[in-house]
């Protein structure tokens, strides 16, 4: 896989992503000449834009009833990493799922539940005399 960066990146694939793949390809996808593994479904076949993607996200995230400011596929990317977070995550470990270069990227994608924290915040100790 490569990221906005050009970096390669080798990430574990699931068991059932893999399966899943495995039957688009012998099933569903196409016959075609291009190397790339999804493509549109109609003629001609070529491989999934930017704005094809962004329109399938928009339309899952309607389907699903998600009430958002935006709607692209960079939704599910914030989504993965408040997740991770709240499950423990840390912002390294994070970063490297996103392919992020820089931790601060990392942390714009991650946001943090404020509520949650004000219930296990302490109060800021009073100065000593």
């Amino acid at each position: 896989m490569v990221g906005k960066s050009r970096r390669p990146v080798w990430l574990p694939l699931p068991q059932e992503v893999g399966e899943a793949i495995l039957k688009y390809l012998s099933m569903t996808r196409p016959v075609c000449a291009v190397l790339e593994v999804f493509v549109c479904d109609k003629a001609p076949h070529r491989p999934l834009g930017m704005t094809t993607v962004k329109g399938i996200a928009q339309r899952a995230i309607d389907r699903a009833g998600v009430v958002s400011p935006t709607k692209g596929a960079h939704v599910f990317r914030h989504s993965v990493a408040t997740t991770l977070v709240r499950a423990g995550a840390t912002l390294d470990e994070i970063g490297v799922l996103l392919r992020h270069a820089s931790r601060d990227t990392t942390a714009i994608y991650a946001k943090v539940d404020l509520a949650a924290l004000h219930l296990i915040a302490q109060p800021w100790p009073e100065p000593a005399p």
